[in-house]
């Protein structure tokens, strides 16, 4: 079930009803409840892999208990642990990866025949998060951070809740799980809190990420037939498009927990301001890269050791990042891409530079920040060429033809409704998270003391994403990994 279809509304109507006034006198049954709504969730796309989830749940829980049993037995508990990823990143990587490599096998040595080779199996949506998930939660208690839990329905709303069950955020055990231990009682202030919020992703995605969706499909489908101007046009609209749709996802996932009582971590905290490439993947999905940087980066040395060891471990980070994203060379390029960036900031020693906010500090920022903002942009941008692109060679005609440019196809264009109409909603877009990004989400509003105003406000945005609605709405991007 996505957000965006039309079924989803009533789907959340009857979960909170039900949630807090058939099963609020008791958290349990409200877990059991989670779980139930969860798999009906998640079962509405496809319910034959409902089995995987329940799997996954039940084998990391199992793996969770068992290392507690093995606490003075550390040979015991560390093969339990080993043995738990094994499983989990063996069922991702048959799902996920295994016709990838063996098509590119096949490509190398049998001359592309991969008749026999291939399983040709469905990849189930949201695999990559949900088993991270529970490989979070067993690595960490095997690692003494957090005790196992023993009620199973409890871990199974952790590894399955809906809102953020097929794109994150990928919440840790120690934030989400104690949550499912406690009682949980209904809060006015929060349930509104996250009905805004519900109401800016839903923002970022359909008027936003959609629009430009549209032209962004085009470019990309027909690189040939567009002017140089028109294809650079192609990679900003795509990076507003995979910001507001995976953001915008984040948003509405968070906004929905919060009507359940439940607070799940940030995701996303204005990437496209940042003054560096490490400060952009500080900001950007936030709640992978520290995953990587918790269970890879530093079991690897981290930033401890020389230099050279320091390029070592982020280009491993990155390549499996990107290979995360998708069986595709294009995100294994993708990944190398970022990591190059990062060298002449280990080499200069700035990694660890602009961990502040920039937008509370003045109304614009100075010169120099503008400078950095639009450079690092920039850098990002052409990254996302290689993220959208179905094969190397498509991004590499992409990356020839962008900078061929006729006789007067710039201004024009520039000029055009086509780009204009776009990048007003950008503006909009951006103008609104610059002036906020110091609060919780954009529709914090703080500021606004006048309920006319904040009226308003929700009655324009709801207004915009009925007007922008159509059936054919694209599912979220990051459904596919």
């Amino acid at each position: 079930m996505s957000f965006t279809s039309l079924v989803f509304p009533a789907f959340l109507a009857i979960a909170f009803c039900l949630y807090w006034f058939v099963f609020g006198r008791n958290y349990r049954w409200q877990n059991v409840f989670v779980v139930l709504a969860s798999y009906i969730f998640y079962g509405w796309w496809d319910w034959r892999f409902l089995g995987l989830i329940a799997f996954t749940s039940i084998c990391s829980w199992s793996c969770g208990i068992l290392i507690g049993r093995f606490r003075n037995a550390p040979r015991k508990a560390r093969a339990v642990s080993v043995a738990n990823i094994i499983i989990n990143l063996g069922i991702l990587a048959i799902f996920k990866y295994y016709d990838f490599f063996a098509q590119s096998f096949a490509d190398l040595f049998l001359g592309g025949r991969s008749e026999g080779l291939l399983l040709n199996l469905i990849l189930p949506v949201g695999i990559s998060f949900y088993t991270f998930q529970a490989l979070s939660y067993s690595i960490d208690v095997y690692r003494g951070r957090i005790e196992p839990v023993r009620d199973v329905v409890q871990f199974f709303a952790y590894v399955s809740f809906f809102p953020q069950l097929v794109a994150g955020p990928i919440e840790r055990a120690a934030n989400l799980l104690p949550q499912f231990g406690r009682p949980r009682t209904f809060e006015y202030s929060l349930a509104v809190d996250g009905l805004r919020q519900i109401l800016w992703g839903y923002f970022k995605k359909i008027v936003v990420a959609d629009t430009c969706a549209v032209y962004v499909d085009d470019v990309f489908a027909h690189t040939q037939s567009f002017s140089g101007m028109e294809l650079i046009a192609g990679a900003f609209f795509f990076a507003f498009q995979i910001y507001g749709d995976f953001s915008g996802y984040s948003d509405i996932a968070i906004g929905t927990a919060k009507l359940f009582g439940i607070r799940l971590t940030q995701n996303f905290r204005t990437p496209y301001f940042s003054r560096s490439i490490a400060e952009f993947w500080r900001r950007w999905h936030i709640s992978l890269m520290t995953w990587f940087r918790d269970y890879l980066y530093i079991p690897l040395g981290g930033s401890r050791g020389s230099k050279l060891k320091v390029i070592r471990n982020t280009f491993i980070v990155f390549l499996l990042s990107g290979l995360w994203h998708g069986a595709n060379w294009t995100y294994v390029a993708w990944g190398a891409y970022n990591a190059l960036l990062f060298i002449p900031l280990i080499l200069s020693g700035n990694t660890r530079k602009f961990r502040d906010d920039i937008s509370p500090r003045r109304l614009l920022p100075s010169w120099k920040d503008c400078l950095r903002i639009m450079l690092t942009f920039f850098m990002v941008m052409l990254g996302w060429i290689l993220f959208r692109s179905d094969t190397l060679a498509d991004a590499a005609a992409y990356f020839l033809k962008m900078w061929q440019w006729g006789p007067g196809t710039g201004l024009d264009f520039l000029l055009s409704g086509t780009f204009l109409y776009r990048f007003f909603w950008i503006a909009v877009l951006a103008i609104v998270e610059w002036l906020s990004s110091s609060g919780s989400h954009v529709l914090s509003l703080d500021a606004i003391h006048s309920r006319l105003a904040r009226y308003a406000v929700y009655v324009a945005l709801v207004a915009l994403i009925i007007l922008f609605s159509d059936n054919s709405s694209p599912n979220f991007i990051y459904f596919q990994f």
